[in-house]
């Protein structure tokens, strides 16, 4: 892939040029020693590029910047390495959003430079992650989980340099406000642990939880308690929590509260939304059982009045975890579909024994069809 250079010169004045501007902008830099190498002259260069967050010529910036890469970008593979190491961590490092979009440019230029399937792209795919972290987009960026374990697969990453990986994909996913996906992530991160090493994800185990928890459109959460590292948080107040979003009533949420308000609050979740998802999926568990609720059922087991109950049975349809009609005149809500907030032994049963019952109807129906289709024979005439 072809770079585009800041200046069309030798690369000894290119770089002295690149040295000279950076000096200007008052980066703390030394001159070039005679018969210094450019791996030397870019090891000095990359790390004082930090001045250009304060330039407001946004193409003059991406311009000195794309220069640089067409230095680094055809230097020996032992030195490219490094190079693209100290590039990338030097882009990754600025505060906020300080030029976002230009460093996240470079970074995409070089990641496609050096070629993705090359380990050189590690650290640059890392480097990539923090800046849209920091921005809040992912636009051009791989992060389909899948597509990302391939580039994994390729680079031969070690397990601690692909728990970083993910780390960081979950952040940039996060931030960009794509939080089904971010959850995607976190799973898979969380399922790389076994029983001896579990104990070491505790802080990505309970970030998980909160998060999930946290998410408005996330209503399922049992297979958060298969995670071996969420296993490890067994008999902490995080668990308890999760366990009655995964099974629990409304009752048993607001005794958890307030027997733990501090520390509902001190894990950055809302108790006002958390009762608005409690009420929904203690309304599912009602529904598997009873396919029709009377208006008193929820009001008791939901603590809401009877002129709520519309808002909250279209409220409950609009998450697609349910389908029912309300019958105003016999005041009770008519079920017809609804999703288990649990699929364990009973529910794979109950699913067997369904699919036993539409193959016998359909072996029925299909050997009536048969009976019909058979020609009939005129009897003899007499």
């Amino acid at each position: 892939m072809s770079l585009p250079a800041f200046i069309d010169v030798p690369e000894t004045e290119q770089a002295g040029e690149i040295r000279s501007y950076l000096q200007s902008l008052g980066a703390e830099i030394k001159e070039s020693s005679a018969g210094e190498d450019m791996y030397s002259d870019l090891e000095d260069i990359i790390p004082a590029t930090g001045v250009l967050w304060k330039v407001q010529d946004d193409a003059a910036v991406e311009g000195i910047l794309n220069s640089i890469l067409s230095l680094l970008i055809y230097q020996p593979p032992e030195e490219l390495e490094h190079l693209c190491k100290l590039m990338s961590e030097n882009l990754s490092k600025a505060t906020s959003r300080e030029k976002a979009n230009i460093r996240l440019k470079i970074l995409t230029n070089l990641f496609h430079g050096v070629g993705e399937s090359s380990i050189i792209a590690y650290p640059i795919y890392c480097g990539l992650l923090k800046v849209a972290a920091q921005a809040g987009t992912i636009e051009n960026i791989t992060t389909d989980l899948d597509l990302v374990k391939k580039l994994i697969d390729n680079w031969q990453l070690s397990r601690e340099k692909t728990n970083n990986v993910l780390r960081l994909l979950y952040e940039a996913l996060k931030e960009s406000k794509q939080s089904q996906a971010a959850g995607k992530v976190m799973v898979e991160l969380l399922g790389t642990y076994t029983e001896d090493n579990a104990s070491a994800a505790r802080d990505d185990a309970h970030r998980c939880i909160v998060n999930s928890l946290a998410d408005p459109n996330t209503y399922l959460f049992d297979h958060l308690l298969t995670l071996r590292p969420v296993k490890f948080l067994e008999g902490e107040l995080i668990h308890e929590l999760l366990t009655i979003f995964v099974s629990g009533s409304m009752d048993d949420y607001q005794a958890f509260f307030n027997a733990h308000q501090d520390f509902v609050k001190s894990v950055g979740l809302s108790h006002e939304e958390n009762i608005r998802k409690m009420r929904i999926l203690t309304f599912l568990s009602m529904a598997v059982e009873q396919k029709e609720i009377p208006y008193a059922t929820i009001e008791q087991d939901l603590k809401i009045s009877e002129d709520q109950i519309e808002e909250f049975v279209i409220d409950v349809i609009k998450t697609r975890m349910a389908r029912g009609k309300i019958d105003q005149l016999q005041k009770k809500v008519n079920i017809s579909y609804v999703t288990h907030r649990t699929f364990g032994k009973q529910q794979w049963q109950q699913l067997h024994k369904q699919l036993e019952e539409w193959q016998q109807n359909l072996s029925h129906v299909r050997g009536r069809l048969e009976t019909l289709a058979l020609p009939q024979i005129p009897s003899d005439p007499q």
